[in-house]
C-alpha cells in the first residue's frame, strides 16, 4: 500500500509493525519484521529524515560504550509521526509526478501522430514484424479506458492467445466494456473455447457468427487495429493502426452491424420471455450447444470444441427440442429465438 507513495518494501514492513505499538525500538521492530537488527535501525533513522518517524522522547539521550558507539540511540525507541501530516507531502508529490507523467504522455503521443505517418495524413500507422504488431496491440487493449471492440477470425499469428487473455484480464479488471465477435472458426480446440468460457464469466460479452471480412481491435472508438496481408509485408505479420476519421467511423460501424446479427453464446444470464411457472428452461450448457449449432456447426465439431462426446450434444439438442416441442432442428431454432433464449 505504501510502495504507492514511495516506501519500498522493507520501510512499508517495518513502518506498518510501528503503526500498531505506541512506541517501540528498532530491535523489537527486527523481531516483529524478520529484517536484522542494523537494518531495522537503518530504516528508522531514514524514516526520522524524512519525518515519517519520531524518535521517542525518553529515550532520545544516551552514553557512548568502549566502542564509542551511542548506547542511547541503540536502545532508542521511536513512535509515528501522524500519518495525516507526514503522508501528505508523498502524496502531493506522487499526484505530482502522475501529472507530469501524464502530460508528457499527452505531448510524446500528439508528436507521434504527427510525424510517424505522414504520408496518411496522420491516420494510419504501418506497423510491421511480430513484436511490433504485438506490442501495438498490447497497447492498444492496456489502453482502453470504456470500451473494446473485438473481430475474432481463426488462428493467431502475430499475438499469441496468452498475450490475449492477459490483455483480456486486464480491461475486464478495469470494467472496461468487451465485445466481440467470433467467426465460427476461431472456436476450434476446446481449450479455446475454455478460455472464452472463462473469460465471459468474467465479463465478457461474446456473440458467434459464421464467417467475418477481417480482424480487428476497436478501443474506445479513438484507435482501432487491423492485420494486413503478409504478402505485402515480405511474409512478415504487419498491421495498419486507424485513428480518428472516417476510416474508424466505418469500422465500428462494421463492428455494430455484425453485432447485430451474431448470436450469442456463452451467455451468463438469459433473457426468457415470460411463460407459465411450470414450463422448464434449458440450461447454460444446453444453451452452448444451441449457440453452436444455430451458427451452423455440426454435432462432431461442436462436441470436440466444448470437450464432450457427440452422443452427449445430441441428447442436449434432444431435449432442447423436447422443451420447445419442436420435431425439427429449424423449428428449434424459431422457437429459441422466439423465447429469447439465446
Amino acid at each position: 500500500m505504501l510502495q504507492a507513495l514511495g516506501l519500498g518494501p522493507s520501510e512499508e514492513a517495518v513502518y506498518t509493525a510501528l503503526l500498531a505499538r505506541p512506541t517501540a525500538s528498532a530491535s523489537d521492530l527486527a523481531l516483529q519484521t524478520g529484517l536484522g537488527e542494523s537494518e531495522s535501525d537503518r530504516i528508522l533513522l531514514d524514516l526520522v529524515a524524512r519525518g515519517l518517524v519520531a524518535v521517542a522522547t525518553e529515550a532520545a539521550t544516551g552514553t557512548s560504550d568502549s566502542t564509542g558507539c551511542d548506547t542511547g540511540l541503540r536502545s532508542a525507541h521511536y513512535r509515528l509521526t501522524p500519518p495525516s501530516v507526514a503522508l501528505a507531502p508523498l502524496l502531493v508529490e506522487q499526484r505530482n509526478a502522475l501529472h507530469l507523467a501524464e502530460t508528457a504522455f499527452s505531448k510524446l503521443t500528439e508528436q507521434y501522430r504527427q510525424t510517424a505517418a505522414q504520408t496518411a495524413g496522420g491516420v494510419v500507422e504501418v506497423v510491421v514484424g511480430v513484436e511490433q504488431v504485438a506490442h501495438r496491440f498490447r497497447q492498444l487493449q492496456l489502453g482502453a479506458q470504456r470500451e473494446l471492440l473485438v473481430f475474432l477470425v481463426g488462428a493467431p499469428i502475430a499475438v499469441s492467445r496468452e498475450d490475449t487473455d492477459i490483455s483480456e484480464k486486464s480491461a475486464l479488471d478495469r470494467g472496461v466494456g468487451f465485445r466481440v465477435v467470433a467467426a465460427k472458426d476461431y472456436l476450434d480446440s476446446h481449450e479455446v473455447v475454455r478460455d472464452v468460457r472463462a473469460a465471459v464469466m468474467a465479463g465478457l460479452e461474446l456473440r458467434l457468427v459464421d464467417t467475418l471480412p477481417l480482424k480487428m481491435v476497436v478501443a474506445d472508438r479513438e484507435r482501432a487495429m487491423v492485420p494486413l496481408d503478409m504478402t505485402n509485408s515480405g511474409g512478415e505479420p504487419s498491421a495498419i493502426v486507424v485513428h480518428t476519421s472516417g476510416l474508424l467511423t466505418a469500422l465500428v460501424h462494421l463492428f455494430e452491424k455484425e453485432w447485430a446479427q451474431a448470436r450469442p453464446m456463452f451467455t451468463t444470464t438469459r433473457r426468457v420471455r415470460e411463460e407459465p411457472a411450470t414450463e422448464q428452461q434449458p440450461t447454460a450448457e444446453e444453451l452452448e450447444v444451441l449457440a453452436l449449432l444455430l451458427v451452423g456447426i455440426s454435432d462432431r465439431r461442436a462436441a470436440s470444441q466444448l470437450g464432450l462426446s457427440v452422443r452427449t450434444v445430441e441428447r442436449r439438442v434432444r431435449h432442447l427440442m423436447d422443451l420447445a416441442g419442436v420435431e425439427s432442428r429449424l423449428q428449434l431454432g424459431w422457437h429459441a429465438s422466439r423465447a429469447g433464449w439465446l
